[in-house]
């Protein structure tokens, strides 16, 4: 119950309380994020130079269709009011104006009050508004005018607070704050009579139009002066702008009135049937109150918000439908009536009358199509197909989801596809009568037939299949054709339906049947023409519009030719559906489905002309000339600019240094890196839907590298220079060291090698000196044994003749005993022998030595030689060799002789020396 109160409450919402919205203007916003500057905007006015300008606090705005641009006075100053004259814009602030201008891609600002003393101390005016009367530049405050000839400077002050000075019939008007309206004439203020209701009313506006003259107040509406008689404008908008406080007014091309208030936005009104819009921030507007209006060369309307700026292209054929609220939702197709219009959303079908959006009852749900057969129109839904026909909305089948409906090529039938199958409507006239084509339970979003008992049905998920039937519609033969033609990606398949002929767009490619060989063919003429298509669909025979690289086009084929106009992105960013894009044709325009609603366009197959193309490009935010020198490994950023905001902006493309691509100018902004050394050339080109032209080209050069300059090559070959140099005297000095350190080492060598054979001298010394000590400590122990030997013979004898002489008394026997003692105790042979036997041995080698050099020395030789090398003397050597001293000496003399010994040779010392 509590559900289905809620329902009707929801349906009573709908049905009563949409009735805001309303297809509009394009509108573009400029938020702070976007220029960068303060909240208001005061003034606005499009240069000379195409570029738009605004007063904008602080700063003075300059936006050229690809960059914003701020700059501020000297005295950094509120800037309130702008006004252009040729190529300077006058601007007017507290207690100072002047103008700008442009050089060098950058704004120049000369002060005309500065110099002139024109305002006192106690002068605190501000500039509010600048114009121009009979060659003089009016600046104007609340207090006054000064008047400039562009030499000098006139201030003529009035007596009372105004709001501003207008002119109209080549008279300048005053309008005061509560004395009415006054004129200027020959530096006097004079009183315009008759015009007593104007008196205490604050105007902001005073336009002539149509002979008619109209005075906007702020709080009072709108008055006309028409045949000398002043009264309240007659218009239902007048008494809403009493409540809205008007700021600004102003009439512009096409008969139309717009009037910019302080709180409800904006008005458009058309004064040709009286109708008007108001764009205010329930719709499209960031805010409600309106402080300027400029208009462009294109007759477009420039919004200075409170907080921001608003582009209108009122004049532009292109119009949204759009909801703020987020009731209608998504809109996946949309039909004109008679009353307004009808729409299909994914929160069910809405209709669009009176300026009233209601949700028809009993549709909520996804709403997929609006086709119109006659004068019904025919909506598929996903509870089934419904009839709206002459105010009255009822249900037609029970069949869910219908996703499109098509007309046959061959009949007056009409196909249908749904979530289970395809409907075959078989006489428009009739709809009731209707067959469900058997065997085939699927989800098919596209069909379309060309030939008799014959049907293309594309899967929603996968699959393209050709259905054949016999003329009771008894279905005969249904196959996969993708599948059977082996194309592996067969996902979201489209049928498009060309000058009779049905093309196929599968995995992004482009496809026809070929009913001899029974496959899937590639199509040359699209493949060639329409790559990376998203999306396509048909409006007649002759106009289609394709989805590629995201970007909208509308295709008029005329022979095998394309002719392709792009629809600028900025009227579809983020609104496209994918998958489901529909056109309805609407008298000479044609509506397209967006996610909040819907674009009205008017597609024409005239070429664009593309207007003159300005290039400004900029490295390091300084202005380069064309053909002019920037830095190498530096970034260029490269303006396109066509002076051109609206719908008639060119489709631009550039292509660098005669490469065969031509790529697209991104919101009028090139922007190249990494540029290598040497020259470069920038061409533009516009294109009419069939050709490229050129419209513009820049050439630069970029510099070599700082390390590749003519200075820098110099350097590096000093430095070369010096590094050869350096490692030439690194090398002489090394070798230098390297001599010196030879020659150290060579003295190092030399003193260790005299060190060493000094230690060896001294080791040979100590080893010769070891050697003689050895001799002679042989010869000592040779000596010793000897003496020893003779000494212990020589007791031991003594003790016998001791013991005989004490023993015996008889001399003869006692001298018997003696001689026999004397023998017993005398050196036996033996013993002799051993004696012998150790004195060689201890002497073996000066033995060895001395019989190598005299081999001719008989034993006897080498004793005697031996006691001589002992230092024994001949009586000592007497007894030794059992010979007489006089046998010694005959010994040594024929030693010396075999030694070859001169005569004053000492032979113990030679023997010595050995």
């Amino acid at each position: 119950m509590k559900a289905r109160i809620a329902t009707i409450f929801l349906l009573y919402i709908f049905s009563f309380q949409l009735y805001s919205q309303e297809s509009l203007p394009f509108v573009e916003n400029y938020s702070k994020s976007n220029y960068q500057g303060d909240n208001q905007i005061w003034n606005v006015t499009q240069g000379n130079d195409a570029a738009m300008y605004f007063a904008n606090n602080y700063y003075l705005l300059r936006y050229d269709g690809v960059t914003w641009e701020k700059n501020t006075l000297p005295n950094k100053t509120i800037i309130r009011s702008i006004m252009v004259d040729g190529d300077k814009i006058y601007s007017g602030s507290y207690k100072e104006f002047g103008y700008w201008f442009r050089k060098d891609g950058k704004m120049h600002y000369v002060s005309i009050s500065k110099d002139k003393k024109v305002f006192d101390d106690n002068n605190n005016e501000e500039i509010w508004k600048i114009f121009k009367f009979n060659n003089t530049i009016y600046f104007q405050s609340f207090n006054g005018i000064f008047l400039f000839d562009g030499k000098a400077i006139r201030e003529v002050k009035f007596p009372f607070l105004i709001s501003y000075c207008f002119i109209i019939d080549n008279e300048l008007l005053i309008a005061s704050v509560e004395k009415g309206i006054y004129k200027l004439n020959n530096g006097h203020i004079e009183k315009i009579n008759g015009w007593a209701v104007l008196e205490n009313n604050v105007i902001h506006g005073i336009q002539k139009y149509q002979n008619k003259t109209y005075f906007f107040t702020k709080k009072n509406g709108v008055y006309v002066l028409e045949n000398g008689v002043l009264n309240a404008w007659n218009n239902p908008l007048n008494d809403i702008l009493k409540a809205a406080n008007i700021n600004v007014a102003q009439f512009i091309k096409n008969n139309k009135l717009i009037i910019g208030t302080a709180n409800k936005g904006v008005y458009v009104l058309d004064l040709n049937d009286g109708s008007y819009k108001n764009i205010n921030r329930n719709n499209v507007l960031m805010n409600n109150s309106i402080l300027s209006i400029g208009q462009d060369k294109e007759n477009d309307l420039w919004l200075g918000l409170d907080n921001g700026i608003a582009h209108i292209e009122v004049n532009s054929p292109i119009s949204i439908f759009y909801d703020s609220s987020g009731i209608l939702g998504s809109v996946y197709s949309v039909a004109s009536t008679s009353k307004g219009y009808l729409m299909a959303s994914n929160h069910g079908v809405f209709k669009y009358e009176d300026k009233q959006l209601s949700l028809i009852p009993n549709t909520q749900g996804q709403a997929w199509n609006i086709s119109k057969i006659d004068s019904k129109y025919l909506v598929g839904h996903n509870e089934g197909t419904f009839i709206y026909e002459k105010g009255l909305f009822y249900k037609f089948s029970t069949i869910n989801g219908g996703w499109n409906l098509v007309k046959s090529s061959i009949n007056n039938s009409y196909l249908q596809a749904t979530y289970s199958g395809v409907i075959i409507y078989i006489d428009a006239n009739d709809l009731n009568q209707k067959i469900v084509i058997k065997g085939v339970q699927k989800p098919i979003k596209y069909v379309a037939q060309n030939r008799k008992n014959e049907i293309w049905a594309a899967d929603n998920n996968r699959g393209l299949y050709r259905i054949l039937y016999n003329d009771a519609y008894e279905t005969i033969k249904v196959e996969n054709v993708t599948q059977r033609s082996k194309i592996a990606n067969d996902f979201g398949v489209k049928i498009f339906e060309f000058r009779n002929e049905i093309l196929f767009l599968i995995d992004n490619s482009w496809y026809t049947y070929n009913s001899i060989t029974n496959q899937l063919e590639g199509n040359e003429l699209f493949n060639s023409n329409f790559k990376n298509v998203s999306d396509i669909v048909t409006i007649d025979e002759n106009n289609f519009m394709v989805l590629q690289d995201g970007l909208l086009y509308h295709i008029y084929a005329t022979d095998n030719k394309f002719i392709k106009n792009s629809i600028q992105e900025k009227y579809y960013k983020g609104k496209i559906i994918n998958g489901n894009l529909k056109v309805f044709k609407n008298n000479d325009s044609y509506l397209l489905n967006l996610d909040d609603g819907f674009i009205s366009l008017q597609l024409k197959n005239k070429k664009k002309k593309t207007t003159n193309i300005k290039i400004e490009a900029f490295n390091d935010n300084t202005l380069v000339q064309n053909t002019s020198r920037i830095k190498h490994n530096s970034e260029l950023r490269i303006h396109v600019i066509s002076g051109i905001y609206g719908v008639g902006r060119p489709d631009l493309f550039y292509r660098m240094n005669g490469t065969k691509e031509f790529i697209p100018v991104n919101e009028g902004l090139i922007i190249l890196n990494n540029l290598s050394s040497g020259s470069h050339d920038v061409t533009i080109y516009g294109n009419d839907g069939l050709h490229y032209n050129k419209v513009a080209d820049f050439q630069f050069i970029v510099s070599k590298a700082w390390y590749f300059s003519l200075w820098m090559i110099l350097v590096y070959l000093i430095f070369i220079g010096l590094i050869l140099y350096l490692y030439y005297k690194w090398n002489k000095i090394k070798y230098i060291q390297k001599l010196k350190f030879q020659e150290e080492e060579l003295k190092h060598q030399k003193k260790i090698l005299e060190m060493e054979l000094k230690a060896e001298n001294e080791l040979n010394v100590q080893e010769y000196e070891k050697h003689i000590l050895e001799l002679e400590l042989q010869s000592k122990s040779s000596e010793v044994a000897g003496k020893s030997l003779s000494i212990a013979k020589q007791s031991e004898m003594i003790e016998n003749i001791q013991g005989i002489l004490d023993s015996e008394t008889d001399f003869n026997k006692l001298k018997s005993e003696i001689k026999k003692a004397i023998k017993i105790n005398a050196v036996n042979k033996h013993e002799w022998e051993t004696f012998e036997a150790n004195l060689n041995q201890i002497h073996n080698e000066f033995i060895i030595n001395l019989s190598k050099k005299y081999p001719n020395l008989t034993s006897k030789d080498i004793k005697l030689c031996i006691y001589l090398k002992m230092n024994l003397s001949s009586k000592e050597i007497a007894p030794m060799m059992n010979i007489s001293f006089r046998g010694v000496e005959l010994h040594r003399y024929r030693l010396r002789k075999k030694l070859n010994l001169v005569q004053d040779e000492n032979l113990s010392k030679f023997l010595l020396s050995l």
